[in-house]
């Protein structure tokens, strides 16, 4: 109907499950001579540039404490397609940070190169028309929901769902950002408590 907007919920799920028994025990291309640097300023392994977005292949993906079967499984994370930023790198396993701000080792096979966005607020993102807040919109990105993500530009990202696309405001979305949103050097673990502040 004519100014109605759709509500798109593409994913709507918690994306992370702690383990609570012991458990048991992307980018596949390797770029030679790649000028690409990890935080510390070594080459990264795959030649590609660190922070990147991925998103998770698979709806059971582990995260573990290291870059290695050996380490301990930290959790799981349950939604495919979830976005995550890659931090530090081996040659086999990613260093991720997540939507809420933890940090876990996966293997590079659960990764891939597909970008989404995911909306962490409480609130519904508008998917508008074009590259305005005052265009018209389209739909609405549900709470803790994800949508495809094409590019990114002039403050704004162009999603898509299905046959639906729209753009999003950039930093109404978890998944687009520049800069590294956890520490690489940090170990991998839940996100430090935040303090509340004085005052």
């Amino acid at each position: 109907m004519v100014g109605e907007t759709r509500r798109l919920a593409v994913i709507q799920t918690p994306f992370r499950r702690p383990l609570l028994l012991a458990a048991a025990a992307t980018f596949a291309a390797v770029f030679g001579g790649g000028a690409a640097t990890m935080p510390d300023g070594r080459p990264t392994p795959t030649g590609l540039e660190v922070p990147r977005w991925i998103s998770l292949k698979s709806s059971q993906v582990r995260a573990r404490g290291g870059p290695g079967l050996d380490y301990q499984i930290l959790w799981e994370y349950r939604a495919a397609g979830l976005p995550v930023q890659v931090v530090a790198e081996t040659r086999h396993w990613r260093k991720v940070c997540d939507p809420e701000g933890s940090v876990a080792w996966i293997h590079r096979s659960v990764a891939s190169g597909r970008r989404t966005v995911f909306n962490t607020s409480a609130r519904e993102t508008p998917i508008r028309a074009a590259r305005s807040e005052t265009a018209s919109v389209r739909a609405r990105l549900q709470p803790h929901s994800l949508i495809g993500i094409e590019d990114c530009q002039d403050g704004w990202c162009r999603v898509r769902a299905r046959k639906l696309s729209g753009w999003v405001a950039e930093g109404a979305v978890f998944g687009t950002q520049a800069r590294a949103l956890c520490d690489a050097a940090r170990p991998a673990g839940p996100a430090p408590a935040r303090t509340a502040r004085p005052g």
